[in-house]
């Protein structure tokens, strides 16, 4: 049976979850969606407001090392649903999975990749991101979860924008496109959206190109005269948890994360590039080949020691010894990586890569990444 696409929906309080779900369901002609709402397990769509009680349940890993917590209430939904899907019982085709607005994407999207059960039914296709403009520069300054959740988005919309004027939607654009700048920023009016923005992204697909927004490498440009720009942006922290980037196979090649601890949170109001979000982003770019062997140790003790702190983080590598491009991605501590097409002989054979966490030093990624190339 093929692998049953999921999608996670997630975003602010008040942003409109529900609204761009009916919209969704509602569009998508022909297609038979099942919906996990909200608290995992609440049939009724319009029950908007719950009270969250859920289960995350940390994995004892085969190697001994504790480190990945899944939604154990999630886990058993979609192993049920599964189960009546090969049976015949219910009928349906992909599933969406909205959470709380206060709901951590991370052990949610871990899920996925931890249970070999979920694994072997469902693919994670994307975890879409709603942001209420008229309070978003308040959630985002003093909301942890609201910050992660852009951090994590694969796309981001924004709900609301009339509400706001020109100016103040610009400055909210800047500053997400800061926090996830491999997300695009659509806004999204009373859910009118384009299906094909919502379902099918293959954000979690290996072989996906990195799209990296152009603006933000532009504004990187000066001030750096060798071969690395790398810019960095805004993150933040609470604990965190492990989840990998698979593309029809597993790697449970990561590694214990140790939860890290609370966000120095730090705010600085006025000029609108100032906000210190605790959630970063940087790019890093390289010309020289990277060295297969120096590369995968570093980047394994990178995970190790700061996956809690990673959300997601991709890249499309020039690697010494091989005519492919080398794809790899994770969600904190669990990574993937995988042979891509060849590069093309008009190609300029570049390594690119984005990494989005909290208050992650970059200082050291990029000495470690510099020390890596061949």
């Amino acid at each position: 049976m093929a692998l049953i696409p999921a999608t996670i929906l997630t975003g602010f309080l008040g942003s409109g979850k529900t609204t761009l779900l009916k919209r969704v369901l509602s569009e998508a002609h022909g297609q038979k969606i099942a919906v996990i709402e909200n608290e995992f397990g609440e049939e009724n769509i319009d029950n908007d407001i719950l009270v969250a009680d859920t289960e995350e349940q940390i994995i004892q890993m085969s190697n001994g090392c504790i480190c990945c917590t899944i939604r154990e209430d999630l886990r058993s939904t979609l192993a049920t649903l599964a189960a009546k899907k090969r049976k015949g019982v219910l009928d349906f085709e992909r599933v969406v999975i909205e959470t709380t607005g206060l709901a951590d994407p991370g052990p949610v999207a871990q899920t996925f990749f931890m249970d070999d059960e979920v694994a072997e039914s469902f693919l994670l296709d994307s975890i879409i991101t709603l942001v209420d403009a008229k309070h978003a520069m308040q959630q985002l300054d003093h909301r942890v979860e609201a910050q992660r959740q852009v951090g994590f988005a694969d796309q981001i919309f924004i709900s609301k924008a009339d509400l706001i004027d020109t100016s103040e939607l610009d400055a909210l654009m800047h500053r997400l496109k800061h926090m996830n700048p491999r997300a695009p920023v659509e806004t999204a009016h009373f859910g009118a959206v384009p299906l094909n923005q919502v379902l099918d992204l293959r954000g979690f697909n290996l072989n996906a190109k990195l799209d990296i927004d152009p603006d933000f490498l532009k504004a990187d440009e000066h001030g750096h005269d060798h071969d690395h720009h790398d810019h960095h942006d805004h993150s933040h922290c609470d604990h965190d948890h492990g989840h990998c980037a698979h593309e029809g196979h597993h790697s449970h090649d990561h590694d214990h994360g140790e939860h890290c601890d609370h966000p120095s949170h730090k705010h600085a109001h006025g000029h609108h590039h100032h906000h210190d979000d605790d959630v970063k982003s940087f790019v890093y770019r390289a010309d020289r080949p990277f060295d297969p062997l120096k590369l995968e140790d570093f980047l394994g003790a990178i995970v190790q020691v700061y996956g809690p702190k990673l959300l997601r983080y991709k890249g499309v590598l020039h690697m010494k010894g091989t005519d492919r491009k080398v794809i790899f991605q994770g969600v904190h501590q669990l990574m993937g990586s995988d042979l891509g097409p060849e590069w093309k002989s008009d190609e300029v054979r570049q390594s690119k890569m984005v990494f989005i966490g909290i208050d992650l030093p970059r200082d050291i990624l990029v000495q470690g990444l510099e020390q890596s190339l061949a």
